[in-house]
């Protein structure tokens, strides 16, 4: 009886390190999609969602190559975003993160994860969903079901194809069952992260 949601940020696109917004996915990122469809291979997905940018939906359908029992699905839930601007308790140093950000995008995107959290945080019966977004989104997700401050979803930090597991009982609150397991991919396929981990 308990409701599933696996999060993933969508693969390496191949114009990341040209400063390119989105793009197809590299041939890294086409490798990281294969190995996480490979780990989800046991799971009774019933549903797989995606953000309709292109480094999302090609990572969807990377997955549905390999599980042919789900059609991915867009949905503008799932498009990146930046959900908070500038709020109280926020440390200074990320302040300078906003400068090019409107209140236009900031609103745009408190709206959007507002809607996001009331359509997919709610409860199914025996019901496993796979979330493949972004890294602002799948932070928004689980500073939510941590109740932790708004601002802390710049802290939550998802590599390339990561698995962040999120669950509900029957009764229960959602909780963090894992976050960011990378262990469906080698040392050289972990990319995405502010920092790399030493192992």
């Amino acid at each position: 009886m308990t409701h599933y949601l696996y999060l993933v940020r969508h693969g390496e696109h191949m114009d990341a390190e040209h400063g390119l917004e989105d793009g197809p996915l590299s041939s890294r990122g086409r490798r990281q999609a294969e190995l996480l469809a490979d780990r989800l291979s046991g799971v009774p997905l019933d549903v797989v969602w995606h953000s309709p940018l292109e480094r999302a939906a090609e990572t969807a359908r990377a997955v549905a190559e390999r599980l042919p029992a789900v059609t991915p699905e867009p949905s503008s839930l799932l498009f990146d975003c930046i959900p908070t601007g500038p709020v109280a308790g926020m440390p200074s140093v990320y302040e300078a993160f906003f400068g090019a950000v409107t209140e236009a995008d900031i609103d745009a995107g408190r709206a959007q994860m507002s809607d996001a959290v009331s359509e997919f945080l709610v409860r199914k019966n025996d019901a496993h969903e796979l979330l493949i977004t972004h890294n602002f989104v799948i932070g928004w997700f689980v500073r939510e079901v941590l109740d932790a401050p708004e601002w802390r979803w710049m802290t939550i930090n998802q590599a390339h194809c990561g698995l962040t597991v999120l669950a509900q009982r029957p009764g229960r609150p959602w909780v963090l069952v894992s976050h960011n397991d990378l262990s469906h991919l080698p040392m050289e396929l972990r990319t995405g992260l502010p920092e790399t981990p030493p192992v």
